[in-house]
């Protein structure tokens, strides 16, 4: 599986995992009933701790997008496409809150973030 680790992100690396599998998930690479590589496999292949790769399948369980058994391994669960939407517009929110404190930070006004929104989402 394609995932990128970056030691240079601010994101700790089991959420930069949790993220590109969730994503995968979302565009439909990884499709319900797929197998994930285990936990292991993943660390050696990421050349991280399994501590991380678990940390990261754990949050992926809780939050529905894998299930695991035991002996067997990990899968992609069944995804319910209003299930989807509805964490897709979850995570929209959470990186807008992210933009709007660094906008703070960096003293943009409101008109010039929907500036900003606007040329982004037309060049799409």
């Amino acid at each position: 599986m394609d995932i990128l680790i970056s030691n240079h992100s601010k994101e700790a690396i089991y959420n930069q995992i949790k993220y590109q599998i969730k994503e995968k998930v979302f565009s439909g690479e990884l499709k319900e009933g797929d197998t994930l590589p285990s936990m292991r496999q993943l660390a050696r292949d990421l050349h991280v701790s399994v501590i991380t790769t678990k940390r990261a399948y754990e949050e992926l369980e809780k939050e529905g997008f894998i299930y695991s058994i035991v002996g067997k391994g990990s899968f992609i669960a069944e995804q319910n496409p209003e299930v989807i939407k509805e964490k897709k517009l979850t995570t929209i929110e959470e990186k807008l809150i992210e933009v709007i404190a660094n906008s703070k930070e960096l003293g943009l006004s409101l008109p010039e973030i929907k500036e900003w929104m606007t040329i982004l989402y037309e060049e799409e």
